[in-house]
């Protein structure tokens, strides 16, 4: 039988503390969520690896690092209400959702969103609601949004992330071509409408889909 526990406190050691993630809350949402339970029982002992795996729909789920490297750059917050377009099987969800006051996961494959609403609601992960649709669009009915964090690479940061974005809310999100590294850059809205744009470094990310993204399978 796996440790779990101890693989996931070794990951938060190693992983996330020694590469200068070391905000406690962050690191504890890391320590309380059960990576292995948002993939398949096949890749379930490689849950705590550095790397990211494979889930259902032919998708991944991101390596630790770079979920709490997204989480730490967009400053989130308790109290705070968060939209992620590409929730995936739910884990980064989960992971924010232990800091922030509600998490709104955008989802466009219909095959993962049963998947992640079931994992989310066993475990009890209440203040997660996961949504279908374009999340290049947002999610209008539910902003603003305190922050918008993305884990899939567009052109650039959608009009409609900026739209809904609270004043002094903050983007994180990858942008560049499919199949090369990408630039992670964090963009805050200031409450005079001004944007503030910083780039984080390279990343590699599956393609931002939609209508304010790219236009269909790419990379």
């Amino acid at each position: 039988m796996t440790d779990f526990a101890s693989e996931r406190e070794a990951m938060v050691e190693g992983q996330l503390r020694r590469r200068g993630i070391t905000e406690p809350e962050i690191l504890e949402a890391f320590r309380t969520v059960p990576r292995e339970a948002f993939v398949g029982e096949k890749y379930a002992h490689l849950a705590y690896g550095d790397h990211p795996l494979p889930i259902e729909a032919g998708q991944t789920i991101s390596q630790p690092y770079i979920v709490a490297l997204t989480i730490q750059a967009a400053e989130i917050k308790p109290g705070n209400k968060v939209l992620e377009v590409g929730a995936g099987s739910g884990y980064a969800a989960a992971v924010i959702s232990r800091i922030a006051r509600k998490v709104i996961g955008m989802e466009r494959h219909h095959d993962l969103i049963d998947f992640a609403r079931e994992r989310l609601k066993r475990l009890g992960y209440d203040n997660v609601e996961i949504v279908e649709g374009d999340g290049t669009r947002g999610c209008p009915n539910e902003a603003p949004f305190d922050a918008i964090v993305a884990a899939a690479s567009g052109s650039h940061v959608p009009k409609a992330f900026v739209e809904q974005l609270a004043d002094g809310g903050r983007i994180v999100m990858p942008v560049g071509e499919p199949g090369w590294v990408q630039e992670l850059v964090k963009v805050t809205k200031h409450g005079d409408g001004t944007l503030m744009q910083q780039k984080l470094g390279g990343v590699r990310f599956v393609p931002l889909i939609g209508e304010q993204g790219w236009s269909g399978p790419r990379g």
